[in-house]
């Protein structure tokens, strides 16, 4: 199914419901939940996935589950999409919390295939096998560390969000607890608590994150001049460090 909005079919008894969505740029959905688990797929752009609880950021030609019920939003930037929506009882596996993971070529063409299905495959031995496949490959996917926490408490939370949208490497700790009208050891201990990260390794992780939208168009020079490191290779060093792979595995699609 393509561009079918998920509630005109979600009543329908299929396990798994299939369906690819072309957004305008930079589209942002709302805040909202499923009912069922959701597979969604970058197959162009960039994905910025936001939960009450941490931020995804998920490049072109991965993916990131989402659990039933999980209140989320998501800026599309130049994206299409492949979704799958599952019922909770056919993947128990299914993590309680986002996971971005990588897609293997097998399961990107699998993904193609479910797209031109009909919501009434199951009658299909074809259409049967492709999407019990897929279930298989997904079950076998490995993650990728691309998110942040965010916490729950005010002013912590804004402090965090508003970073997101705009990340500033003049940012202090001083900056941040005056703004919070806390002193800046009492802020630096509350936030560790809530995140589990220093606020200065926190804003570290969220500027890398900001950089992979802009690995798609620019160069790595460009892109660690923006975000203020002293040098390429400071910037290349720091991205594998923290996600495993360099900036230029990110540069496509």
């Amino acid at each position: 199914m393509r561009n079918v909005p998920l509630a005109r079919v979600d009543h329908l008894p299929a396990e798994v419901l299939p369906i690819a969505t072309d957004y305008p740029p930079d589209t942002l959905l709302a805040w909202h939940e499923h009912r069922r688990a959701q597979f969604l797929y970058a197959a162009t752009g960039t994905m910025l996935v936001e939960t009450d609880g941490g931020a995804w950021t998920v490049p072109g030609e991965r993916a990131v589950l989402i659990p039933p019920r999980t209140r989320h939003r998501v800026r599309m930037l130049d994206t299409q999409t492949s979704s799958l929506y599952v019922e909770p009882s056919a993947v128990p596996w299914w993590p309680t919390a986002c996971r971005v993971v990588e897609v293997p070529p097998l399961l990107r063409e699998l993904l193609l295939a479910a797209a031109d299905l009909d919501a009434d495959y199951a009658a299909d031995r074809r259409g049967s096998a492709v999407i019990a496949l897929i279930l298989l490959e997904t079950a076998a996917l490995s993650g990728v560390p691309l998110h942040v926490p965010l916490p729950h408490d005010q002013p912590f939370s804004r402090l965090c969000r508003d970073y997101l949208a705009h990340p500033d490497v003049a940012v202090t700790n001083t900056d941040w607890a005056r703004t919070a009208a806390m002193s800046e050891r009492v802020f630096t201990r509350r936030f560790r608590h809530l995140t589990g990260a220093s606020p200065a390794a926190w804003r570290s992780r969220a500027r890398l994150l900001a950089s992979i939208p802009l690995l798609r168009h620019r160069t790595v020079t460009e892109v660690a001049t923006l975000l203020g490191y002293a040098s390429p290779a400071a910037f290349s060093y720091a991205f594998t460090r923290a996600f495993g792979a360099p900036p230029s595995s990110m540069r496509h699609p």
